[in-house]
């Protein structure tokens, strides 16, 4: 898939319906509506992201009989009223020198409980409670986990598109130089390359060599890579609005048979792990069949993190690949499959592909070379 390629523009209708999926999932949760202020679930939902979220108030309010509504300072309407999903709320406005608050009590159901999102501010959720003191609120990432989980068709074109990407950015990284270079010095053509292939933003680069590898989420630094070193090369961030992730280990000039060992085992999990995805089996079943894998190889202890998360909007959402995680999987589902091995003070080993759930299996939408490929 050619990386450049444009997507399908999300439309009204489309951001209608999702709010009209959330009023009924609301109500299956035993919530009277929900609350979003901004960040990812209100850029979901109506396609708006404020140019600067700050202490002024803006959320939305979902409730059966009632239309979406998108409360706003009034210097800000003209950007909410811009948004791809403002056809299909009513916006209403406040002023500087007004309390908000006393507007958004028009809003809520004043004895109801809702949820709200996960990036409201406290300020925003205290003002809510002293306004309206017979309110309950819970998270929405408790009430409704899986509010983003599934994804429509377009959606997943963007996801797509945005694992493209990152397959391009691997095969060009392992064309540069490491050996002597400093592991920020990759990790910012990592960053360049993700925007050149078409990424807006970049939320992660992770190169750990060496003893680094061993700390999953190693903040590259000042380390020279050396000759030997195994990298483990760990980068993402958005595109079109969806998120990509996906990491692949390298090694330096030579990899040792323990490198090559605890590669293969790696790869061996994360393919199990992907052959095992099918609707209606347990998210946790995902990371026991990885997990299985590793242990059986004598590293379980060495694998000190869930197989996968979660992916959208954002670059991690539920649902969670994690033991004790009983959501059962659909069709549409996104998540990463990401086993690892760690040993302290000598190196580590991680492959990570973005899979989606098909009606009979699971799709990958990363495809770049998981053999252990030599780098300069």
């Amino acid at each position: 898939m050619n990386p450049e390629t444009e997507p399908v523009p999300f439309t009204s209708d489309d951001y209608a319906a999702r709010m009209e999926r959330v009023v009924a999932d609301a109500l299956g949760a035993g919530l009277d509506g929900v609350i979003v202020m901004p960040g990812p679930d209100l850029v979901w939902l109506t396609g708006y992201q404020p140019t600067a979220i700050t202490e002024r108030l803006t959320m939305l309010t979902l409730a059966p009989g009632q239309p979406p509504t998108l409360l706003v300072p009034i210097l800000e309407r003209a950007d909410a009223e811009a948004a791809a999903g403002a056809p299909s709320v009513e916006i209403v406005d406040w002023t500087d020198g007004t309390d908000p608050y006393e507007v958004a009590q028009q809003l809520v159901r004043p004895h109801g409980q809702f949820g709200i999102s996960d990036s409201a501010w406290a300020m925003h959720l205290l003002g809510l409670q002293e306004t309206l003191p017979e309110t309950r609120y819970r998270s929405l990432s408790q009430s409704l986990p899986m509010m983003r989980a599934v994804k429509d068709a377009d959606e997943l074109a963007r996801l797509a598109l945005a694992g493209a990407a990152a397959d391009a950015t691997f095969y060009e990284i392992v064309k540069v130089q490491f050996a002597g270079r400093r592991e920020n010095e990759v990790a910012a053509d990592l960053a360049r390359l993700l925007r050149e292939f078409g990424h807006e933003q970049v939320d992660f680069t992770v190169v750990g060599s060496g003893p680094n590898g061993a700390n999953p989420h190693h903040e590259a630094g000042e380390r020279v890579i050396q000759v030997g070193d195994a990298v483990v090369l760990d980068f993402g961030g958005l595109m079109h609005g969806y998120g990509s992730d996906t990491t692949r280990t390298v090694c330096v000039g030579e990899s040792t048979e323990e490198q090559r060992d605890v590669h293969e085992i790696v790869r061996n999990a994360q393919q199990a792990a992907f052959d095992a995805v099918a609707p209606g089996v347990a998210c946790q079943e995902i990371d026991r069949v990885a997990r299985a894998v590793i242990t059986e190889a004598g590293y379980g202890k060495e694998f000190i993190h869930r197989t996968g998360h979660g992916i959208g909007v954002t670059t991690h959402e539920p649902p969670y690949m994690v033991e004790g995680e009983e959501q059962l999987l659909r069709p549409g589902m996104c998540f990463s499959i990401e086993p690892g091995i760690y040993l302290p003070g000598r190196f580590g080993v991680r492959i990570e592909d973005i899979v989606t759930v098909t009606e009979t299996g699971g799709e990958r939408f990363n495809n770049s070379d998981r053999t252990l490929r030599l780098v300069e």
